[in-house]
């Protein structure tokens, strides 16, 4: 029989349903697998591991009485460490919040609790989680379990570490500009960033995204992302997959892309196409483009207004998010203003550049994983890269509130696994979560 902690979470709900093993069992052999690899890979920042036995043994009682909530019920379930649970640190990465523990539980860890979800550890992330690589002051730097000594990216890369190494099968995270997916493609993962609205958030740390940041859930089965992502969310069933039109990007303004994630969307593309849907792909795509002067004016802004909200905070952060600062205080409101009508006209463009497709395809990322000590990739196929070159493909559906899922790709032997990114239009969650289940079946 397989190892306990490397089973789906369906797998564990139906052990349990037929008393093969109890959420208890289930919850050791966990916490023994965060034991044995954590140290290396320093995904796992904090744990209370009393307070998990509690909630395991009380999975135990309902699932002998046959009376779970849910059917997350005595599943393990790690909570990124930007989101607040009660009882455990709520650091967001920064030493002034070193000693922050929550009384409280933010609304969908709340969500969580409630379905009798295992929440045993809280995961590692940049500072602020305004990262697309996962190190900071306060815990140190993250790596991948396969390869320990680069990074799984960021905001979520402790998240996904865990996940691919066995550390729970499922794990709530959140993504302002990709630190769901991406982190996702290079833990060979899937991870979905809900529409906006879809997953309620409230009573957590302030929103210096606004509604760019959602929560959203990250596991190694596209069956229990969607698990997830029905109960933390208002979902819809819809009916099954029809054949879909979807529009395959292969880069942005011509932005660089390793030819090795080239190639290997190229291979997802034909695979949707053997699926029965057709894709019409393009070079490049240049009506997104406009994404890279808006993020920067959202993310730096929200990071300055913490900072002088919070001593805390302020006094402690790293360089980065100092430089963010200083670079959010020279905005101007007019600035801030104009960011959000550029998005509008952004929104306009890109419904008129969609017309006739149901669905966007791109690379989730545009270079494989870097050495965990650094902040990005320099170079990405022969070009020079600024800090959000590898980033180029994810930031414009947080700005406009879409749906967006990686779709792992399997690495090549001796290489590092990828994914392609999904995009739909509003309400199309169930969709990209139709297409996800038929994937490991059509890789």
């Amino acid at each position: 029989m397989a190892e306990l902690w490397s089973l789906p979470a369906h797998a564990l709900v139906a052990g349990y349903a037929a008393r093969e093993f109890t959420p208890s069992e289930v919850l050791e052999s966990v916490l023994g697998r965060c034991d044995a690899i954590n140290p290396s890979i320093n995904a796992v920042i904090a744990r209370d591991d009393a307070a998990a036995r509690r909630m395991a043994r009380a999975s135990d009682a309902r699932w002998g009485a046959g009376k779970p909530l849910s059917d997350l019920d005595g599943v393990p379930v790690s909570i990124k460490d930007n989101l607040l649970m009660a009882g455990l640190p709520a650091t967001w990465g920064n030493r002034g919040l070193r000693d922050n523990v929550p009384a409280h539980d933010e609304l969908p860890v709340a969500r969580l609790r409630a379905g009798g979800a295992v929440l045993f550890a809280k995961t590692n992330v940049p500072e602020l989680t305004v990262q697309g690589y996962t190190d900071n002051l306060l815990h140190g730097p993250t790596g991948l379990p396969f390869a320990p000594e680069l990074t799984p990216g960021g905001s979520s890369g402790g998240a996904v570490a865990a996940v691919a190494a066995g550390i729970g099968p499922l794990a709530l995270c959140t993504d302002g500009g990709g630190s769901i997916r991406r982190p996702a493609a290079h833990a060979g993962l899937f991870g979905l960033k809900p529409g906006a609205g879809r997953i309620p958030r409230g009573a957590g740390f302030p929103a210096i995204l606004g509604a760019f940041e959602v929560a959203g859930p990250i596991g190694r089965d596209a069956r229990d992302v969607e698990t997830m992502f029905r109960w933390l969310g208002s979902s819809v069933e819809t009916a099954t997959t029809a054949p879909r039109r979807i529009l395959y990007a292969r880069h942005f303004a011509g932005q660089p892309v390793d030819p090795k994630i080239l190639r290997a969307s190229d291979g997802a593309a034909e695979e949707l196409r053997r699926l029965g849907h057709e894709v019409v792909a393009r070079d490049t795509f240049d009506v997104l483009a406009g994404i890279d002067a808006i993020w920067p004016v959202i993310s730096t802004a929200g990071v300055a207004w913490l900072c002088d909200s919070d001593a805390r905070i302020n006094e402690t952060a790293g360089e980065a998010v100092q430089a963010m600062a200083r670079a959010g205080r020279a905005l101007s409101a007019r600035d801030y203003a104009g960011a959000l009508v550029a998005i509008e006209a952004l929104r306009l463009d890109y419904q008129r550049a969609m017309a006739g497709f149901d669905l966007l395809m791109t690379p989730a990322i545009a270079a494989f994983s870097w050495p965990r000590e650094k902040t990005h990739p320099e170079v990405i196929d022969g070009q020079p890269v600024g800090p959000r070159g590898h980033a180029v493909f994810t930031a414009f559906a947080n700005a406009l509130g879409l749906p967006a899922m990686t779709l792992p790709l399997a690495a090549p032997p001796g290489g590092l696994p990828c994914g392609v990114q999904l995009v739909g239009m509003q309400g199309a969650d169930e969709l990209l979560l139709q297409i996800a289940r038929s994937w490991p079946e059509a890789r």
